[in-house]
């Protein structure tokens, strides 16, 4: 097999995200070194090197995959598309007992079926190593060896590598989650939009599994989210895998970790949630970082007079509407009496209960929970006589 070029010193890649968290990651890629970074949709675009591929998946807390572009070109129907991607020297990446995998996104009238176009090019790739070779590479859904990436925009088709196998949301230190768990990027991205500061206590008062304390943690300590990954990385069956390298990042990365002191505080009305956030938290061996607490969220008080609050409250989908309009409007109340001096988040997917709040909201972003529309909205609650709204 032919070295491939994946080597060279610089080339174009692309980190995904979820929606709304396009300018965090671009700013979070540019501390880390990238260049030439532009945002765009769920995705941005960066140039670095093969370090740089094995440094962002280690460390990057809010991408989801890094991708490297390999090939782009124009296909106006899927005879087109088909014979472009089999034109390509597949064989120089990939041989006949190594696996794939291809998926397709897609934004197109030309082309409308992303199952159908995944297939289209995992045709395209096997009929051009069965002429090749006079053999085939098998499909491995799970877990292939080289899980390969195409994007199409109207007739605009990107093929690449995708360096990260399963996505990196899935951390490693989440064994036990509850009903409807925030993962782990999105709960990472709305501690960083939050502003919160790490010198100042930080609550999560439904806290669920704990993952929006853990990854205040990560946050606060500057630790790498690589570091509890089980699964691996795709990258580390690319032909021209460097072991040595990605231990000289992971080491440096670890060097990075503050022994700062933190006060984040987990708490949940269920003795059996918390159980499970506890369980969470001793794997990613946050224990002394996270206190976690039995503790009925209107019933809560700070021990201290400025902080940041975070909230996932229930959306509704298991509760009666007037049950529902009641807990927002109770936990407005409970922001005005309880949490003067702090910063008050709340993400949620029932923007018509969001307004039984009763507090005029400083800002919110539209944010998604799976594919659930929702909204992160802050709200600043003053101390003694100022108001709690921001008109």
């Amino acid at each position: 097999m032919k070295q491939t070029d994946l080597s060279a010193d610089v080339f174009q890649l692309t980190a995904t995200t979820q929606a709304g968290f396009e300018d965090i990651l671009a700013e979070e890629l540019k501390s880390f070194g990238a260049r030439d970074v532009e945002t765009g949709r769920r995705a941005v675009y960066f140039k670095g090197d093969l370090g740089f591929v094995y440094k962002a998946n280690f460390r990057s807390r809010f991408a989801l995959r890094i991708l490297k572009p390999i090939k782009t070109f124009v296909a106006i129907d899927e005879n087109a598309y088909y014979a472009r991607i089999k034109s390509f020297p597949w064989e120089n990446y990939l041989t006949n007992d190594k696996t794939i995998s291809v998926k397709c996104a897609l934004n197109s009238q030309t082309f409308t079926h992303s199952l159908y176009m995944s297939l289209k090019a995992k045709d395209a790739i096997v009929d051009r190593m069965r002429e090749k070779t006079g053999d085939r590479p098998n499909v491995d859904k799970d877990n292939p060896d080289l899980p390969v990436h195409v994007h199409i925009d109207k007739e605009l088709v990107t093929i690449s590598l995708d360096s990260t196998g399963h996505s990196l949301h899935m951390r490693g230190y989440r064994q036990i989650t509850g009903q409807a768990p925030i993962n782990e990027v999105l709960a990472a991205g709305i501690v960083e939009l939050s502003g919160w500061d790490p010198s100042t206590p930080l609550y999560d008062g439904m806290c669920g599994s704990g993952t929006i304390a853990i990854e205040a943690a990560i946050k606060g300590l500057n630790m790498p989210p690589g570091l509890f990954r089980k699964l691996g990385y795709a990258f580390e069956r690319w032909p021209d895998f460097d072991q040595s390298l990605l231990d000289t990042i992971i080491e440096s990365s670890m060097d990075r970790i503050s022994d700062s002191s933190l006060r984040i505080f987990a708490s949940d009305v269920s003795a059996n949630v918390v159980s499970k956030a506890k369980k969470n938290i001793y794997n990613a061996e946050l224990d002394e970082e996270i206190q976690a607490s039995v503790q009925e969220f209107l019933e809560l008080k700070p021990t201290e007079k400025r902080g940041t609050l975070i909230l996932n409250p229930p959306y509704g989908d298991r509760m009666d509407k007037e049950d529902i309009n009641e807990l927002y409007k109770n936990l407005g109340d409970a922001f005005k009496q309880n949490w003067q001096g702090f910063s008050c988040f709340m993400i949620t997917g029932n923007l018509s209960a969001l307004k039984k709040v009763g507090l005029k909201s400083t800002s919110k972003v539209e944010l998604f929970n799976g594919s659930i529309d929702c909204r992160l909205a802050r709200f600043d609650i003053y101390e003694g006589s100022k108001r709690a709204t921001n008109d």
